[in-house]
Parts: structure tokens; C-alpha cells; sequence
């Protein structure tokens, strides 16, 4: 897969958490809040200058945290609330995180 696939799949995982997130924790419907669509921005912007698209499974395995330290502690809140329902949204979509996260720890452990 190129990076270019690769960073519109967690471009659109990254929206729908967000999505979630914003559904159930601020009550939306049909939309972002205000403070939901900023971090989705944010988020967007940061996934397209990603110089290690080509590398890495997914944001939330990268050894880089390029956000500023208050988008990332947000990413992390919309992340923890929302990975786990993922499961019940998009399965396929939970499924190969966790398929794809498994096989980036066990290619860095025979790194190491």
C-alpha cells in the first residue's frame, strides 16, 4: 500500500473517532462541534505533513508525536473514548488496527 493510501485511511479513522467521539460525549448531531472540528483540522493537517507516512502502521503507533502537547492530550481523550466502540461502528476498520498495531510491535521487537 503507498503512503498516499495509507494517509487517507487514517485521515478518515481519525475523522470517524473524532465523529464519534463528538456524538457521544457533546451531544452533535449531523456535525462536529466547534472544539471537535478544530481537533479534526488539526489532525488532518498534521496526518498530511507526515514524513513517515511510508513507515509506520498508524498514528497511534508512531514513536514521533508531532502534535503540540494540548492537541495531543485531546487526540488521546478522543482515542481512548472511542477506540474501543470502533468495534461496533466500523469492525472492519477495529479489526485491522488491531491486526496492523500486533505487527508493528512484533517487527519492532526483532528490531531491537
Amino acid at each position: 500500500m503507498d503512503a498516499q493510501t495509507k494517509r487517507e485511511r487514517e485521515k478518515r479513522m481519525v475523522s470517524g473517532m473524532i465523529a464519534l467521539y463528538c456524538r457521544r460525549k457533546h451531544h452533535t448531531r449531523g456535525g462536529l462541534c466547534a472544539q471537535c472540528a478544530a481537533l479534526n483540522a488539526y489532525a488532518q493537517m498534521r496526518s498530511d505533513k507526515c514524513p513517515f507516512m511510508e513507515t509506520k502502521t498508524f498514528c497511534s503507533n508512531c514513536r514521533v508525536h508531532c502534535y503540540k502537547p494540548d492537541m495531543r492530550a485531546k487526540i488521546r481523550e478522543v482515542m481512548r473514548f472511542a477506540g474501543p466502540r470502533m468495534i461496533l461502528y466500523h469492525p472492519v476498520a477495529a479489526i485491522r488496527h488491531v491486526v496492523e498495531t500486533k505487527k508493528e510491535q512484533r517487527r519492532l521487537e526483532e528490531v531491537k
